[in-house]
């Protein structure tokens, strides 16, 4: 019996990398998954990957898949997506706000319409598709919200600055994108706990060797394959999706740390375990320590 038989699984950015991960694991345990993301075909993206292809190796695993392409920056693709996954399998179960977009620019270079862009995908994305779930889950006082951010939503403190950080300059967009992610998971988290619905945030703990990470020469430093598996991602982000609400919700965390606290590895490291994420990942409860 898988873990999430019976339940219906939206993941975005799924046609490569993390995406893909997630939701071919979520379908061997059991979901019906509907895989979305821009890229329907190979050869209509300059990476390589599509939607054709994540369903088309779910299925021969004998899972359950579908493929919807939707651009998570329009409220109307976002609507219909959900809409066409409703029609096909039923309510929404949960939720994996994967899609990315980066543009590793530094400030003075990079223009404000791709600030906006980057906005539009990373946070309003999430945003409006968490909207549109809810309205499956509320009702059923149940499902799960999983949002994927990135160590770069860690920014590199306070000056003077000597060595620069390992990925070089330019991140200061897609980080703070990140960030307000991460802020939102808990704040959503806060406002649906009561409906019996968690919301949690999850990072790599290292560098996941992706087609678009190769892509944008974030391993030029590193002794590739060195890095962590998608897979680990996929099997954290599961964890997430099918915990008692009390146990994760509001939790901003890393990857390797959620599998060696589960059990799942016997050796972890980078972020969160060898040194601290983001401030989300830090703060317990709020109203609790006031409280005290």
């Amino acid at each position: 019996m898988g873990k999430l038989d019976g339940k219906v699984a939206i993941i975005t950015g799924a046609s490569r990398g993390i995406g893909k991960a997630i939701a071919k694991l979520f379908a061997i345990e059991g979901a019906s998954t509907v895989c979305t993301a821009r890229t329907m075909s190979e050869g209509n993206h300059p990476l390589e990957g599509s939607l054709e292809t994540t369903v088309a190796e779910i299925r021969t695993a004998g899972g359950e898949a579908m493929a919807v392409a939707c651009d998570v920056s329009s409220e109307q693709d976002c609507e219909r997506l959900v809409k066409e996954a409703r029609e096909r399998y039923g309510p929404c179960d949960v939720l994996v706000n994967n899609a990315v977009l980066s543009y590793p620019i530094t400030v003075r270079k990079l223009s404000v319409k791709r600030w906006a862009r980057s906005f539009a995908v990373n946070v309003h994305g999430p945003l409006m598709l968490s909207r549109l779930v809810l309205d499956d889950m509320v009702p059923r006082r149940s499902g799960a919200i999983v949002n994927i951010t990135s160590g770069a939503a860690v920014g590199p403190g306070r000056g003077p600055y000597g060595k620069i950080g390992p990925y070089g300059l330019g991140w200061s967009c897609y980080g703070a994108t990140k960030a307000a992610l991460e802020r939102f998971t808990q704040g959503l988290a806060e406002e649906v706990y009561s409906d019996g619905i968690s919301v949690t945030c999850i990072s790599p703990s290292d560098v996941v060797v992706t087609p678009g990470v190769v892509f944008h020469h974030l391993v030029h430093n590193r002794n590739e394959p060195e890095g962590e598996p998608a897979e680990y991602m996929a099997r954290a982000v599961m964890i997430l999706a099918t915990e008692p609400l009390d146990k994760v919700t509001g939790w901003v965390c890393y990857s390797q740390q959620v599998l060696k606290e589960y059990g799942l590895i016997e050796k972890a490291g980078g972020m969160g375990v060898d040194y601290p994420g983001s401030g989300f990942s830090q703060m317990g409860n709020v109203a609790a320590i006031i409280g005290k």
